[in-house]
């Protein structure tokens, strides 16, 4: 017993020499005091008391490795506890968490070595790791979200579990591959919470480990069921998981693809797709019939991809997915969020949503062949309750009963979608013929002589600017509006003090919450471009564009997008414009604003300086103004504008303003800032209006879209305000027949274009005379 109690004292000392040597070092707080001699000094003595009643008392030579471990681990567990309360001590954390998992190596290799390899000391081994995990785990999810306490909590929820269910605590078989998972994790976390890797690739390592721990616990569970579980719990766990399989594919089938439709009647629905499928099962051979559930399986997770793809469109786009014509939309909307969120989290994001819809549907397959396995084994009460559902649903489509509007008691949701992408297929196929029909039609414009093109505008600087998500519902009936509204009204009057005048209508653009390219091919082509195959279509024509006539009648023609980062081939051979800027020519210095790649006051400036100074030739541009695009956040605040230089002045603003990841977790706090965008927008665009001192200047200001329906709401229009804006008074004298009204703010009673009639009305009303035949816009 004395040698016992020495050896006991010397157990519990480590971890106070360990606490010493770190205080001294690094600094340790009374919080991280109490953590870790708690952990580790109870550690001690829990080994210490089971080694004594177990037939070799004495703590051995592996116990003694393990027991320095487990000071290190509970070290490691003080400094996480005090990193709540001030920065976390990543040094000193990361030297004690390397130290412990070097010497999870070296007391297997002891006790081997020594010939004591016992099951306590192996046990004694595998809970250490586990704490350290843990606490590592807690460590991590401070930087990288709760999610990663997953992998420290597996051990404890299997322990827990085990109380309550008896067979989840018989002792596991040793498993050389259970150790090489857990030294990766506690190797992934210690590397995420040193901060060497870039986030997003921290953020994949330890989404790795995740599944690797899964896959391992999975393993496990499976080998104790198979060996410990009785007949009592299998045929519970037999009845769980068929219902669980039931459920899913009750969920799938019946769920909405939009989210403003997903409520609990939309679920309290029969669809008709789980019925047939049951029934098809019940007809066919085992065999065939695991291969008509899988195939079944396939094709509703994919549909439920599908489903999910079209909550996206309809949030942004406000219209479903398209399976045709939207992949290739897909690559610019990576790009917003690249620019947004920055490239590595990213990539990041999208191998997690890869494996999440990999894993959705494989998930799904399975649930069908687990219903369709049981309800063929039970084959009779299947048949019943098949035929019973089938009859309240024949009623319910009869009587089209329904829970709540929108949501039929009778559902034929997923075969209406599988239906829907068969006919969107073919319609894209048709429409790709129409519209390359619409591109060769006849255009006047086009065979009008260059002294005739748009001689009211001959001497004039004539530039289109589209502010980015400048929606009709910046202006009206929002919470946001009065702001903007004010602007627009002050706006107004600043403009008429440097003697411009400005009329103002509605638009109706081809595209919704994005995808901004739509709009501006359509303003400048006269033809409604509403899908990217329509807009590859017209790419690699020769229509005669607003651009192409300017540079025709002698203009010089110019493009500034500044969101823009490499060569954009179509700046040149469609819309034949002499000279391109994006964000790599312009001079910019300062810092980025999420999405914006510069604020629209240096835009603005930088375009000035380079085509608008004295004695210049007649410039004609489209200028895309990009500081109100999404996520709307962090903002530039206007400058003097003798002080932007090279843009180094807006270095402080970014950090400034609120962060993408905080702003959006409010949707009111979201509206509102896309309020102050175009605000700050349009500010920005009447102030070098009436600074630039151009009195040849004619301006034509629209939305390219309204935002996404975070800020716009479900079902709202497509429309966009549009301005004209001339200090000449024969300008605006030519667009009298246009009808629109006076100032920057159109109000709800103002004149709606389709956007497509913009071309051929500009056209009639700056050449010299209209053409012979009538146009109207191709749809």
């Amino acid at each position: 017993m004395r040698v016992l109690r020495f050896e006991t004292v010397l157990a519990v000392l480590i971890t106070p020499a360990v606490l010493v040597v770190l205080a001294g070092t690094a600094g340790l707080g009374v919080t991280g005091w109490v953590v870790g001699l708690s952990t580790g000094c109870g550690a001690a003595v829990l080994v210490a008391i089971a080694r004594g009643r177990s037939a070799d008392p004495a703590i051995l030579p592996a116990d003694w490795v393990t027991l320095t471990r487990a000071g290190l681990s509970a070290a490691v567990a003080g400094l996480v506890a005090e990193s709540f309360a001030r920065p976390a001590q990543v040094t000193a954390l990361l030297a004690l968490a390397s130290i412990a998992l070097a010497l999870d190596a070296v007391d297997g290799q002891v006790a081997r070595r020594t010939g004591t390899a016992t099951p306590l000391g192996g046990r004694f081994d595998g809970e250490v790791d586990a704490f350290l995990i843990l606490a590592l785990s807690i460590a991590v999810s401070l930087d990288y979200g709760a999610w990663v306490l997953a992998i420290g909590a597996a051990r404890y929820v299997l322990l827990a579990a085990g109380w309550l269910v008896r067979w989840l605590a018989a002792p596991l078989p040793a498993r050389y591959w259970r150790k090489v998972v857990a030294a990766v994790q506690g190797i992934v976390l210690t590397v995420a919470v040193s901060g060497l890797l870039p986030r997003a690739a921290g953020t994949v390592a330890v989404g790795v480990a995740v599944l690797l721990l899964a896959e391992s616990f999975g393993r496990d569970v499976i080998w104790l069921y198979r060996t410990g579980a009785g007949p009592a719990t299998r045929t519970v766990l037999r009845r769980a998981t068929a219902l669980g399989a039931a459920a899913i594919v009750w969920t799938v089938l019946v769920a909405p693809d939009r989210l403003d439709r997903l409520t609990p009647a939309a679920f309290a629905r029969i669809p008709i797709e789980g019925l047939v499928l049951v029934a098809v099962g019940l007809l066919l051979p085992a065999r065939a019939r695991r291969v008509v559930a899988a195939a079944a399986g396939v094709a509703f997770g994919l549909l439920a991809v599908v489903k999910v793809l079209d909550m996206g469109f309809y949030q942004q786009l406000d219209r479903p997915f398209n399976p045709v014509l939207d992949w290739s939309n897909l690559t610019p909307a990576i790009g917003v969020v690249r620019d947004s969120i920055g490239r590595g989290a990213t990539y990041a994001l999208l191998v997690l949503v890869g494996l999440g819809l990999v894993l959705l549907v494989a998930l799904i397959a399975a649930s069908a062949v687990r219903l369709s396995t049981v309800t063929a084994r039970h084959r009779r009460g299947a048949t019943r309750g098949v035929a019973a559902l089938g009859a309240v649903w024949a009623v319910s489509a009869a009587l089209a009963l329904q829970l709540a509007p929108g949501s039929p008691l009778a559902s034929l949701g997923t075969a209406r979608l599988a239906v829907a992408q068969v006919r969107d297929a073919q319609t894209a196929v048709l429409d790709q013929q129409r519209f390359e029909t619409a591109i060769h039609s006849a255009d006047p414009h086009a065979a009008m002589p260059a002294s005739q093109l748009l001689s009211g505008l001959r001497g004039k600087d004539v530039l289109v600017v589209f502010v980015e998500s400048y929606g009709q519902v910046a202006v009206q009936g929002t919470s946001f509006s009065p702001g903007v509204d004010a602007v627009l009204r002050s706006g107004t009057k600043t403009l008429a003090r440097a003697g411009f005048s400005a009329r103002s209508a509605f638009l109706d653009s081809p595209t919704f919450g994005g995808i901004s390219w739509l709009a501006h091919s359509t303003l400048q082509s006269g033809l409604w471009v509403d899908n990217a195959q329509r807009y590859g279509q017209l790419m690699n024509s020769d229509r005669f564009t607003l651009s192409t006539a300017f540079g025709k009648a002698g203009w010089r023609t110019v493009s500034d997008i500044p969101s823009d980062d490499r060569e954009w081939p179509d700046g040149r051979s469609f819309y034949h414009y002499d000279q391109l800027y994006d964000r790599r020519d312009v001079g910019y210095r300062g810092p980025t604003f999420s999405y914006a790649s510069m604020p629209d006051q240096y835009t603005l400036a930088a375009f000035g300086q380079r085509e608008l100074a004295a004695g210049h030739r007649p410039v004609m541009a489209e200028i895309d103004l990009v500081s109100s695009h999404t996520p709307w956040t962090p903002l530039p605040r206007m400058v003097p504008w003798d002080q932007l230089g090279d843009g180094s002045i807006f270095d402080p603003m970014p950090a400034q303003g609120l962060s993408p990841g905080v702003a959006w977790q409010d949707t009111e706090t979201v509206r509102q800032l896309y309020g102050q965008s175009v605000q700050y927008s349009l500010n920005a665009l009447v102030s070098w209006i009436t600074q630039v001192h151009d009195d040849n200047l004619v301006m034509v200001v629209l939305g390219d879209h309204q935002p996404a329906t975070t800020v716009s709401g479900s079902g709202a229009n497509h429309q966009v305000p549009i301005s004209i804006v001339a200090h000449d008074p024969a300008v605006l004298a030519r667009t009298a027949s246009w009808q629109w009204q006076d100032g920057l703010l159109p109000d709800p009673s103002a004149p709606v274009w389709p956007m497509d009639a913009f071309r051929n009305r500009f056209f009639d009303a700056f050449n010299a005379a209209p053409p012979a035949v009538a146009l109207r816009p191709h749809r």
